[in-house]
């Protein structure tokens, strides 16, 4: 199928059915964890997991390294999840036919993509959880993020769940290869966080300060060297979000 005719099917939106997919993800997810990760991809340590919601809408947002960062998480949470991915890679020889799959939400990177954002809605509407990289492409270090996250997270009231991912440059390797004897993955879930709810109707300026109030604290649980654009703690503010991390009126350390 050409990337055009697929584009004229991903207009198409049809209402989100959690259970049509549900089989298909539990035995991708199997061949994940019995196959593709024992051969192809080292995890070196997985934290924060008891801090992922159990339910209701939520929006796993993650720094983006490698091609494997985006499986880690599907493959890793509790939670059934629902990935936001350039449409290119429907196209890809052999592997593409795993978002068609996993139903993936095709996304048109260079526009705002109103089909992928109705999608996206759609899912979070019914309770679930979707998955994006709000960098927008792979970069070894935070770059400015795309303010995706922000307006999703404030028109649906879905949670935001920060996962920090590092140690995936090299992956996919096969086991056997050099790069097997050398660090693997270390994933940090951390602290979830919703947008108050009087910038439910965010636009321009304030999507702007949202977005990089969440990019602040996904940096928080990152290594210094990968926070990039969002190093400098100084200039970081919590004014548009609220979290939910345990202890009434702490927050992840970022200096505010």
């Amino acid at each position: 199928m050409s990337t055009s005719t697929f584009s004229k099917k991903h207009d198409t939106i049809q209402p989100y059915q959690h259970d049509v997919w549900k089989n298909k993800r539990r035995v991708l997810r199997f061949l994940l964890k019995r196959v593709g990760f024992p051969l192809w991809v080292r995890i070196d340590s997985i934290e924060g997991m008891e801090n992922i919601p159990t339910k209701g809408p939520l929006i796993f947002m993650i720094n983006h390294i490698s091609f494997v960062d985006s499986l880690i998480v599907l493959q890793t949470s509790p939670r059934d999840i629902v990935p936001m991915a350039k449409i290119e890679v429907y196209e890809y020889p052999v592997i593409g036919i795993f978002p068609k799959l996993w139903g993936v939400i095709p996304v048109r990177r260079e526009e705002v993509d109103r089909s992928a954002i109705r999608q996206a809605l759609n899912v979070l509407k019914n309770g679930e959880s979707i998955l994006l990289a709000p960098e927008g492409t792979r970069s070894p270090a935070l770059q400015t993020g795309k303010e995706g996250v922000a307006y999703l997270a404030a028109r649906s009231g879905a949670t935001v769940m920060p996962v920090a991912i590092d140690g995936t440059m090299g992956l996919p390797a096969f086991r056997t290869s050099p790069r097997w004897k050398e660090s693997g993955a270390r994933v940090v879930f951390g602290n979830p966080f919703r947008y108050k709810t009087e910038f439910i109707h965010a636009r321009g300026q304030q999507l702007r300060q949202m977005t990089d109030e969440a990019m602040y604290q996904l940096a928080a649980s990152l290594p210094e060297e990968r926070r990039g654009v969002y190093a400098n703690f100084d200039n970081a503010t919590q004014n548009t979000i609220e979290g939910l991390w345990e202890s009434p009126g702490s927050s992840p350390d970022l200096g505010v």
